[in-house]
């Protein structure tokens, strides 16, 4: 947070606003971002705007060294690596498409390299601890139809690795019929066949029969059935991703689990870290997490790499014990 005498942001020029715009509308339609991505572009892209304004010079004008003191900025006052690194991102999308458009006749941030990403794995839980939370949703709640939705939300996270905005998001309707594989449509609108395991299965059979109930009474009443798995009544009409992750937490705290260490994006690192244990090939958990690219998969190698030590150490006649 900026201190007390810290100056106002300085206002972006309208020309400035509406080239973004621009850029976001022709993102939207051309790579199918989600809509998730270009408000972060959006939010990235304002702010660098608002900085090199007040530095004299407006994102369209930039030079080389502006944006480099930008990203300078951003660094000193303590921002993370990886949101560094997304900024940066927004900024060489945005003047890419600038100089194709002819707005500029140079691309200012050409030969700028960022921090890039830390390749670490993220924080993630055992098996038994994945184990306990399954448990403790199945009893989390005031009612039946409560703790069956929240059984049904936790397998099928564990059960398929999915996203959170993805899984909040289902559409009943892929769920009907007991099916043993489900479509997802992950970023940039790319959809990718997972399977459903029994308990997953299972435990969607039971959702779906307590959602059968309440939809039926609420055409009594003249109200339409939502076609989301985890209805809600707020504008996007599904359970939020913010509610979810409360909800989480909520469970991580029945099941004696830090509710520090759980979250969504937690819970998909276990699905594909025990998969992986497991004997599972990493370009199965590349298709079945949606990475574009296998680079984004690979932070999972630890494990291959403990395994395989571990394969060494047991069958190699050299590390045997004398």
């Amino acid at each position: 947070m900026p201190g007390a005498d810290a100056p106002p942001p300085a206002a972006v020029p309208g020309a400035d606003l509406r080239r973004i715009a621009t850029f976001l509308d022709a993102i939207a339609a051309e790579s199918g971002v989600a809509r998730n991505t270009l408000l972060a572009y959006g939010r990235d892209l304002r702010h660098a705007a608002e900085w090199l304004t007040g530095q004299g010079s407006g994102l369209l004008q930039a030079d080389r060294a502006s944006v480099e003191g930008y990203l300078i900025n951003l660094e000193t006052a303590g921002m993370a690596r990886a949101t560094r690194a997304r900024r940066l991102s927004a900024l060489k999308q945005f003047y890419r498409f600038a100089h194709d458009e002819g707005w500029r006749d140079d691309n200012p941030v050409l030969r700028i390299h960022g921090p890039g990403r830390a390749a670490r794995l993220p924080g993630t839980l055992s098996e038994d601890e994945v184990s306990r939370l399954l448990e403790a949703a199945r009893a989390h709640g005031p009612n039946a139809a409560t703790r069956a939705r929240n059984a049904c939300l936790f397998e099928l996270l564990y059960a398929t690795g999915l996203r959170v905005s993805e899984l909040v998001s289902l559409p009943q309707a892929a769920l009907r019929g007991a099916p043993e594989m489900l479509m997802v449509r992950g970023k940039g609108g790319k959809d990718r066949m997972v399977p459903l395991s029994d308990p997953a299965r299972a435990a969607v059979a039971v959702w779906l029969a307590h959602r059968d109930r309440a939809d039926d009474a609420a055409r009594g009443t003249g109200k339409s059935a939502s076609k989301f798995l985890f209805p809600a009544r707020g504008v996007a009409g599904h359970m939020t991703r913010m509610r979810f992750h409360g909800l989480v937490k909520e469970i991580a705290a029945r099941a004696g689990i830090d509710p520090g260490r759980a979250s969504p994006h937690v819970l998909r690192h276990a699905f594909a870290t025990h998969l992986l244990a497991g004997g599972a090939d990493l370009r199965v958990i590349q298709l079945l997490l949606g990475h574009a690219d296998l680079s984004s998969t690979e932070i999972y190698t630890h494990v291959l790499d403990e395994r395989l030590r571990n394969l060494v150490m047991a069958h190699h006649p050299l590390a045997r014990k004398i």
